[in-house]
């Protein structure tokens, strides 16, 4: 038993052996997948996005800030999106790439502002106003946005170590927000939040480019952050528990992306 033992043993090690020596040492007689790719001057694909998008809140120092706690705070949530791939070839290290894409996104704000009714009689920032018992309803906004995610990428990728390629990009970005209620003439007092439908962002990424035989896999983190103020304000006459407690939010986003080419 034990010499069947000690013979399975030094098969399986020489097995492993074997196997290493033929993945790891014999570079000579390893092929390179799709090396026509790295040449090649315009190529296309598509992608897979898993998503975290999230507020950078600006809070106003009087309507949405009750001594030092903060009257709003953001949640963000997990969503997915699917775009395109358009890659132009410049030079040995440098790709042009547009990726637009459907972002579907949904957040959260929750205003802890029923402490703004002392600001009832008016101020120069607000018109006086009757005070409401703010319900669970009225404090939560969901905020749902389905963006059309316009980059423009700038890539620099690194040496290829056989069917591998490292990389990073940097871009601008062009985000339609098509849930916006930019136009809508309700607001927060009838339960809409609004905020910018054409915004602006900047983006950087960093991954792996793997080579098979059929097709180049990349995954890769990104991440967006939007450079313009999205807020709209409510109407004057809507009481400070809202867009009034707020300066300014800006969406940023972190996300995994799978591209196949």
């Amino acid at each position: 038993m034990a010499k069947t033992s000690f013979k399975i043993n030094i098969i399986a090690a020489f097995l492993i052996c074997s196997f290493a020596n033929a993945q790891l040492f014999r570079t000579r007689d390893r092929a390179d997948n799709r090396e026509e790719d790295d040449v090649r001057q315009f190529s296309y694909g598509f992608y897979l996005v898993a998503n975290n998008f999230d507020y950078k809140l600006v809070l106003d120092p009087k309507f949405g800030m009750n001594g030092q706690k903060n009257l709003v705070t953001p949640k963000s949530s997990y969503g997915f999106g699917a775009g395109l791939i358009g890659r132009l070839r410049l030079n040995e290290n440098f790709d042009l790439r547009l990726e637009p894409a459907l972002q579907f996104v949904e957040r959260e704000l929750y205003f802890n502002t029923q402490s703004n009714d002392r600001f009832a009689g008016g101020t120069p920032a607000n018109q006086p106003f009757v005070p409401r018992v703010l319900t669970d309803a009225d404090k939560l906004r969901t905020v749902k946005s389905t963006y059309v995610d316009i980059p423009l990428l700038l890539e620099m990728h690194g040496e290829r170590w056989y069917n591998s390629r490292p990389y990073a990009a940097a871009g601008v970005n062009w985000m339609m927000n098509l849930q916006s209620n930019s136009k809508s003439e309700e607001d927060n007092q009838q339960g809409i939040f609004r905020s910018t439908a054409s915004n602006f962002a900047w983006t950087a990424e960093i991954g792996i480019q793997f080579y098979f035989t059929r097709f180049k896999l990349t995954p890769g983190f990104r991440g967006t952050f939007m450079t313009n103020n999205e807020l709209v304000a409510d109407d004057a006459t809507t009481p400070p528990y809202w867009t009034s407690a707020m300066s300014g939010i800006k969406t940023r986003a972190f996300m995994f992306v799978l591209k196949f080419e």
